[in-house]
């Protein structure tokens, strides 16, 4: 720790350079996307700090905290206002894919729930009680289980 301290006041603009690019190269190593914005502003204060040599180091340290911050909060909320759009919104959430699709009960619905199949897979459904060979319609999911209601 007294090593580190003892290089603090020394901090010059090609310190942060390399931290930018240590930092960025973790961001391909680590998940999470969060290493890229650390990596921005500790560039951004290497380019302030080559105009700029004479900054007292805690003014720095300060600066890289609050260039940081501000950067993951802009990219917060530029990510708020786009967000990503998907061709297939449904991928990995199986159960809403089937939305509308009409399925055969196989185990009767009792007390809420049974057994329907859809293509070659039998899913657990829940709707009201209905025979085995009634056709219902899928209105929606509950993690795994098929919401349905008879169909008309």
């Amino acid at each position: 720790m007294a090593d580190l301290l003892a290089f603090l006041p020394e901090l010059q603009w090609w310190h942060w350079l390399i931290a930018a690019l240590v930092l960025a190269s973790l961001e391909l190593f680590l998940p999470g996307a969060i290493f890229v914005w650390f990596a921005a502003a500790a560039a951004v204060l290497g380019v302030v700090l080559f105009f700029a040599p004479d900054i007292p180091w805690q003014v720095q340290v300060v600066a890289f905290g609050l260039l940081s911050f501000a950067a993951i909060a802009a990219w917060r909320a530029y990510k708020r206002r786009h967000p990503e759009t998907t061709d297939q919104p449904t991928l990995n959430r199986r159960a809403q894919q089937y939305l509308g699709k009409v399925l055969d009960v196989v185990d009767p619905i009792e007390n809420g729930y049974g057994k329907a199949k859809l293509g070659d897979t039998v899913w657990t459904v829940k709707g009201p009680d209905v025979p085995a060979g009634t056709r219902v319609r899928v209105v929606g999911s509950d993690n795994t289980v098929l919401l349905v209601e008879p169909v008309a």
